[in-house]
């Protein structure tokens, strides 16, 4: 029987947050591969497998280990081939393209955004190095950030513009099928959208349409995940 286990970094409540990781559980869920999840927090990375590791996600299958998401996806598309998560090498980078404009024009005004609704929701022996981090990262207490996330929010809603005008013409970013685009980009939304204590979208905003689709793949497993930020109801209160 095969063992197939995926690491990924989760909340105090156990629910998993990383935009690579959520990529990676639609990437498996694309394949129809089944998975143990095992949740373990920033401290736990190092003592994970051989201890060569320092991010999530972690694939361990059969007893091979597999760091990184780019990684993952290049071994999975190798061991499983059929279904392809990229059908030609030109697919493969276009979608690291994506990867690299979602980062600079989308990922880094969300992080600014909810890096202290983040804080928040870590487990307590988490919190320590997450706000080093972070705070060096920022050059700012994660309070002052947060106390300025008003003002990034329309550069963030600004710069999805490509993704709208996308998505006007085919149901999701891969087309009349979702792509590893698709899962690139609803693991940012799904990451901000269950922490962040601000509306992220405005409701009106069509790319909520998207958001649903995605959610209802494969089962639903984006779903299984309240949402607060993008008009879901939340886990508690923020």
């Amino acid at each position: 029987m095969t063992t197939r286990r995926l690491f990924e970094l989760v909340t105090d409540e156990g629910w998993s947050i990383s935009p690579y990781v959520w990529r990676t559980k639609y990437a498996l869920a694309a394949k129809g591969l089944p998975y143990e999840s095992c949740g373990v927090g920033f401290i736990d990375v190092p003592a994970i497998g051989s201890g060569g590791f320092r991010t999530l996600p972690i694939l361990e299958d059969s007893g091979r280990w597999v760091g990184d998401s780019w990684a993952i996806t290049a071994y999975l598309d190798e061991t499983y081939p059929d279904p392809a998560l990229f059908s030609s090498e030109g697919e493969h980078a276009l979608a690291l393209f994506f990867e690299k404009w979602l980062a600079v024009e989308v990922i880094s005004n969300l992080f600014r955004i909810c890096v202290l609704d983040i804080h928040n929701r870590l487990r307590d022996a988490d919190k320590a190095y997450f706000r080093e981090s972070r705070e060096t990262h920022l050059g700012q207490p994660l309070e002052g950030a947060h106390a300025e996330r008003e003002r990034y929010l329309p550069a963030l809603r600004k710069s999805l513009l490509p993704m709208r005008l996308t998505l006007q013409t085919s149901s999701f970013l891969g087309g009349n099928s979702p792509g590893y685009a698709d899962f690139i980009a609803i693991g940012a939304f799904i990451w901000a959208g269950a922490v962040a204590t601000v509306d992220l979208l405005e409701r009106d905003d069509p790319l909520l349409e998207w958001v649903g689709r995605c959610l209802s793949l494969y089962g639903g497993i984006g779903a299984s995940l309240a949402l607060p930020g993008l008009g879901r109801p939340g886990r508690g209160g923020a």
